[in-house]
């Protein structure tokens, strides 16, 4: 029997499909890793938009996209849309969330160090603040975070917190006596706030409009531009200058997420994070300058205090968290700061 042989032209051509079938296949595989690598990171915030945290992380992004070549970017989820900030710190804790812009005083019952971060009167200025936070007592608080799922990216600053209310102008402790005032569900900021002789309410963020407008409390203590960026002018218009906190917060990322990236994207992670702390501020120092103007155009009454009989009224809320030895190593190291 003759056997019909192919001839040379259809051989080629074989040939030629079959390498272009690899060709095509090793590009779609290719395709699939670059897929599989890239990923849009959710990030929380109680903050709107306009507020310079959430500014801060989606600048974050831009430089984050760049840094890894379009493979990681952040998208974020502004005015508490993935809940409050107690929700919002489990979820990330356990990679339901993969970042978060989080206040301290939500964590000092869960991770011992921010307790003296979050002590009335611990820092002397904002520089004093931003010297220790950029220093080695900072990155010690932020891998402190490791062991409860959340890696500690940079701190951002929150401003100085005062107390504002619904009731009277405060000028001395006697005017605080009997006003309820909205705290974080933190026992400093319950000790301290009771220390200074009101009653202190354990609240949410996003309840504290409806709560002073109800009069379920009297009042908060925030800086000029959570004052301003919740309207709570418009329900609690004095506004008093205790200058009682100087309270930094942290960016975050879960761990599950973080443990997920490659070695170079968790650099650029880092990168990128502490870029974002020094526009956060640039910021920062720009929005608190406005806020001030704007709530004082809109009616709030200012008033400035005398602090050392605050500072004075306090001094027991100090001495009682700072009875633990190693909190009280850490309190020391921060004044030993320039």
């Amino acid at each position: 029997m003759k056997i019909k042989q192919k001839k040379p032209q259809a051989v080629a051509a074989g040939i030629t499909k079959k390498w272009t079938a690899v060709f095509l296949l090793s590009n779609f595989l290719v395709a699939g890793s670059f897929a599989v690598n890239a990923k849009t990171l959710r990030s929380a915030d109680v903050h709107p938009n306009t507020y310079p945290t959430v500014m801060a992380v989606e600048f974050m992004s831009d430089r984050l996209k760049e840094l890894t070549d379009g493979e990681l970017d952040i998208k974020v989820f502004a005015s508490g849309q993935l809940g409050n900030e107690k929700a919002t710190i489990e979820q990330t804790r356990f990679g339901v969330i993969d970042m978060n812009r989080i206040t301290l005083g939500e964590v000092n019952n869960l991770v011992e160090e921010t307790l003296v971060l979050s002590l009335p009167y611990t820092f002397r200025s904002v520089e004093h603040m931003r010297n220790v936070v950029d220093g080695p007592i900072g990155k010690e608080m932020l891998e402190a975070l490791e062991p409860h799922g959340l890696i500690g990216l940079t701190f951002f600053d929150a401003g100085t917190r005062n107390i504002y209310n619904s009731k009277r102008e405060v000028h001395n402790l006697e005017d605080l006596k009997g006003l309820k005032i909205r705290v974080q569900p933190s026992d400093i900021f319950l000790d301290m706030v009771n220390a200074l002789g009101a009653n202190a309410v354990p609240m949410g963020f996003n309840e504290m409009y409806s709560g002073l407008q109800t009069g379920v409390i009297d009042g908060t203590e925030q800086s000029w531009p959570t004052y301003e960026s919740t309207n709570h002018v418009e329900v609690a218009k004095y506004y008093s200058l205790t200058e009682h906190l100087m309270l930094p917060e942290t960016l975050v990322i879960s761990k599950r997420t973080f443990d997920k990236l490659s070695d170079s994207q968790k650099e650029a992670v880092f990168q990128a994070a502490d870029e974002a702390k020094f526009k956060m501020r640039e910021l920062w120092d720009e929005r608190e300058k406005e806020s001030e103007r704007i709530v004082r155009e809109k009616g709030a009454v200012v008033t400035v205090v005398d602090k050392a009989p605050f500072i004075a009224a306090v001094a027991p809320v100090q001495e009682k968290a700072l009875k633990n030895e190693r909190l009280k190593a850490i309190f020391d190291r921060i004044q030993a700061v320039e």
